[in-house]
């Protein structure tokens, strides 16, 4: 024998088919971005705003996770702050010019070049906060593996 329950709460209220706070509505994060690798791949001249890295160090943007998962949860804002100072996985936006230009320390060439997403150490390099975002300065060695996709590497 099943129960049918056309009402809840003290009230008596009806039970409501949605919730109205999880509607499809974009939630805004809690500070705006300006440095993200998708800006500097649209608008080149955010680039020329960014420090240059000398000698053999590498400029990397950090990946910071969209607000919406591919299930469909949002995250929430302290979240995606939290993984995005602990992330280990960047955006080169820009090399050095003496970046892996030692042929003796490697032979094979670069291993990567501006425009890869890069895995390196957790604490490889120098986190540095500007306006607009932060960034890493890592030595040309720091970089670990190159990938396609920084959505596939879950962070640990």
């Amino acid at each position: 024998m099943t129960k049918e329950v056309a009402a809840f709460g003290k009230g008596g209220e009806p039970i409501p088919n949605s919730v109205d706070r999880f509607k499809e509505e974009e939630v805004e994060p809690k500070e705006d971005l300006k440095f993200t690798p998708d800006n500097v791949e649209k608008d080149s001249n955010l680039k020329e705003e960014l420090p240059t890295p000398t000698g053999y160090r590498l400029m990397v943007l950090p990946f910071s996770r969209k607000q919406k998962t591919k299930g469909g949860l949002y995250l929430a804002n302290e979240t995606l702050e939290k993984e995005r100072i602990a992330t280990n996985v960047g955006y080169v936006v820009s090399l050095g010019p003496d970046a892996y230009a030692d042929k003796d320390r490697y032979p094979g060439g670069a291993w990567c070049q501006e425009g890869d997403w890069v895995i390196f150490g957790r604490y490889a390099g120098a986190r540095i906060k500007i306006e607009g975002g932060d960034l890493r300065l890592l030595n040309d060695d720091d970089v670990l593996a190159v990938i396609n996709d920084p959505e596939d590497i879950v962070s640990g």
